[in-house]
Parts: C-alpha cells; sequence; structure tokens
C-alpha cells in the first residue's frame, strides 16, 4: 500500500490533527484518519490509536481483519507519538490458557524512521504490560533496566524490566529484528510469573501494532498478515 495509491484512492479525505493537514487514507474495507478511530471484525478491533502530543498526520486500512496497514507522517521529534494496533481479547488466567500464540508478517520501513513492531499484552487489570518487540528502527529504547537474555517464546530477547508510573512493564527486545514468525505468548507469560514478576494473572488485550516516535514525510507500515490465536 503506497502512499500514491492511497492517496489516488481517498482523493478529497482529509482531517486535521495538531493543527497539521492529514494524509490520504487507503480506500479498503475500512479505512479511518480519526485519531481514535476503531473497526471490530473477526473477533479483532483495529486502532488507530493516535495518543502522544506532537503528533502529525495517521490514517490507517484494512482489507480485512488479519491484513491492515497504516500511513504516518509524525514529525522527526521525541516521544511516541502513536501505536496503531490490532486487538484480541484472551481473558483466562495463565495457568489456565490452552493456547496463546501469535503470527505476524509486515513491510515496514527501515530508514528515516523511528519506531518498533510491537506485540503489547496486558493483564485484564492494566496493572502489567509485556511488550514484545519484533523490530526496531531509530533511536528508541526500552522501559526500566536490563534483567537478563533468554531465548523464550520461540525468539532470543534481552529483557528489560520497569514501571511507567501506572503500571509494571517487562521489555522483551529481539536480539535482531525479524519481520515475521510466530511468537508463544503463553510461554512468555509463563516464564515471567515464573521468576515471580507477577502471580497467575489473567491476560486481557494481546495487542500488535507499530509504536511509532517518527515517520516525517509519510511512511507506510503494513501488516501482511496478523492472526492471535487464544484458547
Amino acid at each position: 500500500m503506497t502512499r500514491r495509491s492511497m492517496a489516488a484512492l481517498a482523493a478529497g479525505l482529509t482531517i486535521t490533527l495538531s493543527g497539521l493537514a492529514s494524509a490520504p487514507a487507503q480506500a479498503a474495507v475500512w479505512s479511518s484518519c480519526d485519531q481514535w478511530g476503531t473497526w471490530s471484525n473477526g473477533g479483532y478491533t483495529l486502532y488507530n490509536n493516535i495518543w502522544g502530543s506532537g503528533a502529525g498526520a495517521q490514517c490507517v486500512w484494512a482489507n480485512s481483519a488479519t491484513n491492515w496497514g497504516v500511513w504516518a507522517d509524525h514529525p522527526n521529534t521525541g516521544g511516541i507519538k502513536s501505536y496503531p494496533n490490532s486487538t484480541r481479547w484472551s481473558g483466562k488466567r495463565i495457568s489456565a490458557l490452552g493456547t496463546l500464540s501469535s503470527r505476524f508478517d509486515v513491510t515496514v520501513p527501515t530508514s528515516g524512521v523511528a519506531f518498533t513492531s510491537a506485540y503489547d499484552v496486558w493483564s485484564s487489570d492494566n496493572q502489567h504490560e509485556i511488550m514484545l518487540w519484533m523490530n526496531k528502527y531509530g533511536p528508541v529504547g526500552p522501559l526500566g533496566g536490563f534483567q537478563t537474555t533468554a531465548t523464550v517464546g520461540g525468539h532470543t530477547w534481552n529483557i528489560y524490566r520497569g514501571s511507567n508510573g501506572h503500571n509494571a512493564v517487562y521489555s522483551f527486545i529481539r536480539t535482531t529484528n525479524t519481520a515475521s514468525g510466530t511468537v508463544d505468548i503463553k510461554a512468555i507469560c509463563t516464564w515471567i510469573r515464573n521468576r515471580g514478576w507477577f502471580g497467575d494473572v489473567t491476560i486481557g488485550n494481546v495487542q500488535f501494532g507499530y509504536e511509532i516516535t517518527s515517520s516525517a514525510g509519510g511512511k507506510d507500515f503494513v501488516t501482511n498478515n496478523l492472526t492471535i490465536t487464544a484458547s
């Protein structure tokens, strides 16, 4: 989904966000340039989710629940601007999980940007947040202090632990970038529990998306396929 095709298919669609003229949206099954635009389909909810200060324009589109993308033009300044994502609910304690896993395949920019392609897994009370960074580009870094390097859930990670002032954050930063793969999220939750960092918590929202700090000039982030399996 190129910027040119987005412009051609969504001519005339504009918004104003943070005082800036907006970008065009991809005319697909669903699209939105609204700050909090949402769309639910097939057990997933897609969020545009432009939440950070100093954000520019951003539009999200979907061909299906598992194939979607984002065009974003955020200035080259510090601070996270947005986390466009797809979310699926679990609602089970770790000990009761049958399967909690995900398969992803993305096409992302690799220069002139600062962002991560990341899972954001929450306890149902929003007191614990597990971030799984599958790739990262530009000057971005995790919260908290380095704990260890471990292989769990099908990948090798540098693992950090900290707090954002509202909830505990456990950041798993893949040691090398990847644009596709399968992640055993249940195994990661069990690993954290076994270390005593939290108990038998109930897993709530399981999200995957792009935590974007900067994408000046307009960049495309395409989720070719994303499936989250929870049972």
